[in-house]
């Protein structure tokens, strides 16, 4: 029983901290990110193929004015943060099934990059 409380806390010391430190956004790499992957459908201030981005982080799902949604998204109850925001874009049809984004970021740094510039773009 003590090797297994001890392999338990040896486990929390170290790859608990190399896990947090991989998942952390990186917001500059995050622009670089949105700006080579992101900008042919979106804008931080005008929508285009897909909805404006600035002050998304903390907004509902599916509320910018401008922007014909999907039913699926307007109808979630959804607040983008850090962690809808990364299942998003991890997957967005798993997360709102009928949703009409055709896209994802498969790397988790990626994702906390991109996630932590929308961070910082949305005043958060």
């Amino acid at each position: 029983m003590r090797t297994a409380q001890a392999l338990g806390c040896l486990f929390s010391l170290i790859v608990a901290p190399l896990y947090c430190a991989a998942t952390e956004g990186d917001a500059p790499r995050g622009q670089t990110l949105y700006e080579s992957r992101c900008v042919a459908c979106h804008s931080l201030d005008a929508s285009r193929v897909g909805p404006a981005h600035r002050g998304v982080y903390g907004r509902k799902a599916g509320s910018v004015a401008d922007y014909a949604y999907s039913d699926a998204l307007k109808n979630s109850q959804i607040v983008w943060n850090a962690t809808t925001l990364d299942q998003w874009l991890t997957d967005p049809e798993k997360l709102i099934p009928g949703q009409k984004m055709n896209y994802n970021v498969p790397d988790a740094q990626d994702r906390a990059d991109v996630i932590a510039y929308l961070k910082q773009e949305s005043g958060k």
